[in-house]
C-alpha cells in the first residue's frame, strides 16, 4: 500500500508540477503583447479621394508636390453632413527596433492608436507629419521644422472639420513615443494649436519627463507649454510603469484631469491598442465619458 500510494502521489505531484510549469510558461509567452492576438487589422493608406471606410493619402494646399501629406480616415458609417469626433495622431521615432519585435518606422502611414481606439468606427482619424521643410518631405526623426509641423496641424484639423464634418469641439490628440512627446512639443506649442484639443492620449513618453537632445526639451519650457492646455483631460499610459509621469505631472499641477495607466507588457510599442485587453476598455470607457454631452 506504501508503494502504490507513494507511486500515486508522485504522478500526482508530477502532474500538478507539469501543469504548474505549462501555467508558468504560458504567463511567460503572454509577457510580449505580440503573442496576444489582434481584432483589428488597421487599414493601409491608399491614393483617392475620400471616402467611408477608406484610408487615403491628402495634401494640402502649398503641399501639392508630394512630398508632406497626411492619411485621412473616414470611419464606415461617415455621411456627408454630420458631425464627428477627430482623433489626429502622431507617430514614434523612425529607425526604432528592440529584441521583443517592436519596431517603429516613424511615418504616417504606422499610426495605430486612433484605429485602436475608435475600432475604426463613429470618429475620424487622421495622422499627421513632422513637416522638413527644407527637404519638403516627412521628418522621420523628431520634429523637422517644429513651427511648420503646428502650422500643418492647424491647417489639416481646420480642414478636417470644414470639409468632413469634424466636430471642433471633440477633436483628441493622440501619439505614441515621439508622438507622445509631440502632444506637448507641438500640439501646446502655442495658444493656437493647444486650444484645439478637447483631449490628449498619450502613450510611452511624454513632454518634460525627461530630455532627449532637443531645443525647449527641459521641464520649465515643457510646464509651460502644459500650461496653455488648462488643464483639459488626458489618459497617459507607458509600458511597465507610470511614475515618472506621474512625479512631474505632481510637481506641475497636471494631475487633476489625468488618468495615469501603466500597461502591463514590456513592449515599447502601441500595438496594445489592436488587442482585446482590458487596458483598451478601460481607455475606450475614458473617451465615452470625455465626448458625452454632459462634459460639454
Amino acid at each position: 500500500m506504501t508503494n502504490l500510494f507513494s507511486i500515486a502521489y508522485s504522478r500526482t505531484w508530477a502532474i500538478t508540477m507539469f501543469l504548474s510549469f505549462w501555467s508558468t510558461a504560458s504567463a511567460v509567452a503572454q509577457t510580449n503583447i505580440h503573442e496576444l492576438p489582434s481584432d483589428l487589422t488597421v487599414p493601409a493608406v491608399v491614393e483617392g479621394v475620400p471616402e467611408a471606410g477608406k484610408r487615403v493619402q491628402q495634401r494640402n494646399v502649398g503641399f501639392e508636390d508630394g512630398g508632406i501629406y497626411h492619411a485621412l480616415y473616414l470611419p464606415p458609417d461617415w455621411k456627408a453632413g454630420e458631425k464627428y469626433p477627430v482623433i489626429v495622431e502622431y507617430p514614434g521615432n523612425g529607425g526604432y527596433s528592440n529584441a521583443l519585435g517592436d519596431r517603429s518606422v516613424g511615418r504616417v502611414e504606422d499610426c495605430k492608436l486612433g484605429y485602436g481606439i475608435s475600432g475604426g468606427r463613429r470618429m475620424i482619424w487622421v495622422s499627421l507629419p513632422f513637416v522638413d521643410l527644407k527637404q519638403r518631405k516627412h521628418a522621420l526623426n523628431w520634429w523637422g521644422d517644429a513651427d511648420a509641423t503646428a502650422a500643418y496641424c492647424r491647417t489639416t484639423v481646420e480642414r478636417i472639420c470644414a470639409d468632413y464634418g469634424g466636430d471642433r469641439d471633440a477633436v483628441i490628440l493622440t501619439g505614441f513615443s515621439r508622438g507622445a512627446i509631440a502632444c506637448g512639443y507641438i500640439g501646446l506649442r502655442d495658444d493656437a494649436t493647444a486650444k484645439l484639443w478637447r483631449a490628449i492620449i498619450a502613450h510611452s513618453h511624454y513632454d518634460g519627463v525627461r530630455r532627449w537632445g532637443f531645443s525647449d526639451d527641459d521641464e520649465a519650457s515643457a510646464a509651460k507649454r502644459l500650461v496653455r492646455f488648462h488643464g483639459k483631460p488626458q489618459f497617459i499610459s507607458h509600458e511597465k510603469s507610470i511614475d515618472d509621469t506621474a512625479a512631474y505631472l505632481k510637481r506641475h499641477d497636471g494631475l487633476t484631469s489625468t488618468t495615469l495607466l501603466a500597461i502591463p507588457y514590456p513592449n515599447h510599442s502601441d500595438e496594445w491598442v489592436l488587442k482585446d485587453i482590458p487596458e483598451r476598455k478601460q481607455l475606450r470607457t475614458w473617451l465615452d465619458k470625455v465626448l458625452a454631452p454632459t462634459t460639454r
